[in-house]
């Protein structure tokens, strides 16, 4: 049996040698179980690609896409997944903050019968308190506006069997949210707790811009809430408008007292204004991401696929060269 671990990078030099010696020193303690290790290099700007070149030209088992330029850790992830040939197929990041010895626990569970065994944070050392607060409270928000119960405190570090990977692989969304997918794919499913640690080295390739972008991927991939709040607000202003139709009126009426002044005005003006604004940009999203769908571009465009000694077909991208 096969076990593929797909490892998206991007400006990884200071750390992806250690990566591949934490992995390798891993896939040495395997019984019945043959590895490949799959980076997919997302248009990294340093030496990341030529080192792992440099690897792979020394073992067999490594095999490297490398994108045309950067198109995100989701579309790696999913670039990954699409080479996979595995019986089961591991997601984990280069920055070794997920321990590549926690698998271990992964397999036993995939072995036990399990379709997926998602990693489950019990600690965040080296990350901000704030950068914390707000992954805790999107995970929270996000379950209250997904139709999809989404695990809360999971990354991308998981197993999957081979029939999620070919589920994953049928769904050709381009805003991916690869984690919310596979609860979406259903199949047996599985926490396995464990304690993140620090960065090795290097930076975090996700700033607050890019974590924002993130969260609203996560939200408006799998809930049409937003839509349902846009219209909650319409109709609550609604209502507002019409209760102070019939106050002005009433004042004019029976107290022949007519307010004066702009206060009022603006403060409604501005009021209406500004929901207006909140629905049409809620809209305006969605509307893209139709847009974005439409086009139907493909996910990503690999610049070179090196390692691969056997012929694959890759639907999804256009290929370069092949080594």
């Amino acid at each position: 049996m096969l076990l593929s671990i797909v490892v998206p990078c991007y400006n990884e030099e200071a750390v992806i040698a250690e990566t591949i010696k934490r992995l390798s020193a891993f896939s040495r303690e395997l019984n019945e179980l043959a590895v490949e290790f799959i980076f997919v290099d997302d248009g990294s700007r340093d030496a990341t690609r030529s080192i792992l070149k440099q690897h792979a030209s020394h073992d067999v088992r490594i095999r490297l896409v490398s994108f045309a330029r950067n198109f995100g850790h989701q579309i790696a992830v999913t670039a990954g997944i699409d080479c996979a040939r595995g019986d089961a197929v591991v997601l984990i990041d280069a920055d070794l903050q997920d321990p590549p010895e926690a698998i271990h626990g992964m397999i036993e569970q995939w072995r036990a019968g399990f379709d997926v065994v998602y990693g489950t944070r019990t600690d965040r050392p080296g990350e901000s308190t704030f950068k914390r607060a707000t992954a805790k409270g999107f995970y929270r928000l996000l379950n209250r506006l997904s139709d999809v119960p989404i695990p809360l405190d999971t990354g991308d570090f998981r197993l999957m069997s081979r029939r999620v990977v070919d589920t994953l692989k049928a769904m050709p969304e381009r805003d991916r949210f690869v984690r919310g997918m596979v609860s979406w794919a259903g199949f047996k499913q599985v926490a396995l707790p464990y304690q993140r640690a620090k960065r090795f080295a290097g930076e975090s390739k996700y700033p607050l811009s890019k974590m924002i972008r993130f969260a609203c991927d996560g939200i408006m991939s799998f809930s049409a809430k937003p839509l349902q709040l846009a219209m909650a607000m319409g109709m609550g202003t609604s209502l507002l408008a019409l209760i102070g139709i019939f106050y002005a009126l009433f004042l004019r009426i029976f107290t022949n007292i007519w307010v004066e002044g702009w206060t009022a005005l603006m403060i409604a003006v501005l009021f209406l204004g500004g929901v207006q604004l909140i629905c049409v940009g809620i809209l305006g999203e969605y509307i893209g991401r139709i847009y974005t769908e439409s086009k139907q571009r493909p996910l990503y465009v690999v610049q070179e696929y090196f390692g691969f000694q056997e012929e694959i077909t890759f639907s999804r991208s256009p290929v370069v060269d092949r080594k």
